[in-house]
């Protein structure tokens, strides 16, 4: 009976806090509720961490180059179709880099947003084939707790965010991010090309600094709302988690470029010839 009670009480909750949602996602694929997304992201869990290894135990490797070149390329290429979106929608026609709060009329523009946001979310799903291509190819000691963190917050945060916010100053990091990622996935793509090609990537030690500067920018506009007298953001709570998010990650690039670079510790291997997950 008690569970029972505690059941009705969290769908009435539910049923509540829903009403506040952008009606113009009303229909969307994925958008009905967060719980499309959750299985998604718990059966990619359980695959990487559980299943896949599992049934990869007594396999040979896949070799997967040419499904990850034209994998990594796609990427690109999406990454820089978004790029141009996310500022056509706002950031290079009106917005102020401030306090840019959500519009939600169903203008031109708020709906190319609309449209841009629900497809860098969808985006976070296509990238969940990095870690699978790790367990096809045997590459486990790649699926580490941080990377499979990273590849599972990403949609199910954004489920949220284009859910009750697609606009404004919380998207600049998703700008960012498409941004970093045409250069990430043009270096994987050189990579799964092979070895002959290796020697056009001796901007590799520039990709930390890149994640870096990514990092150090996302903190530091986010962190913009707290020093402003009067910011009339719809989500002041999104901008908290996007702050953590971007100060946890900076955290960790700080640690490993103190450890890489300035101790002058030896990288692995991988990364000391120039190979990496893609290839």
């Amino acid at each position: 009976m008690a569970f029972s009670n505690l059941t009705s009480k969290a769908v009435l909750l539910y049923d509540e806090w829903i009403k506040d949602a952008d009606p113009r996602l009303e229909g969307w694929p994925l958008m009905s509720s967060p719980f499309p997304t959750t299985f998604i992201i718990g059966t990619y869990i359980y695959f990487v961490t559980s299943l896949g290894p599992k049934l990869m135990e007594n396999k040979k490797p896949f070799e997967l180059r040419q499904i990850m070149t034209f994998y990594n390329f796609s990427v690109v290429a999406l990454s820089l179709y978004m790029t141009y979106e996310f500022l056509m929608s706002g950031w290079a026609t009106g917005y102020s880099f401030r306090c840019d709060i959500v519009d939600y009329s169903r203008s031109p523009t708020a709906l190319r947003m609309v449209r841009t946001c629900w497809l860098y979310f969808f985006s976070k799903f296509i990238e969940l084939l990095d870690t699978i291509f790790f367990v096809l190819r045997k590459k486990n000691n790649q699926v580490t707790f941080l990377h499979v963190f990273h590849h599972s917050i990403m949609p199910w945060t954004w489920w949220f965010g284009v859910k009750f916010a697609a606009g404004g100053l919380g998207t600049f990091h998703a700008l960012l991010n498409c941004i970093v990622h045409v250069i990430m996935y043009t270096y994987y793509g050189i990579c799964s090309l092979g070895p002959a090609y290796h020697k056009y990537l001796w901007w590799k030690k520039y990709m930390t600094t890149i994640q870096l500067v990514q990092f150090i920018m996302i903190t530091a506009h986010i962190g913009q709302i707290y020093i402003m007298d009067d910011c009339p953001y719809q989500y002041p709570i999104f901008m908290f988690i996007i702050w953590l998010y971007g100060f946890m990650f900076l955290v960790l690039f700080l640690h490993f470029w103190y450890h890489a670079y300035t101790k002058g510790q030896r990288l692995p291997k991988m990364a000391r010839n120039g190979i990496n997950k893609n290839q």
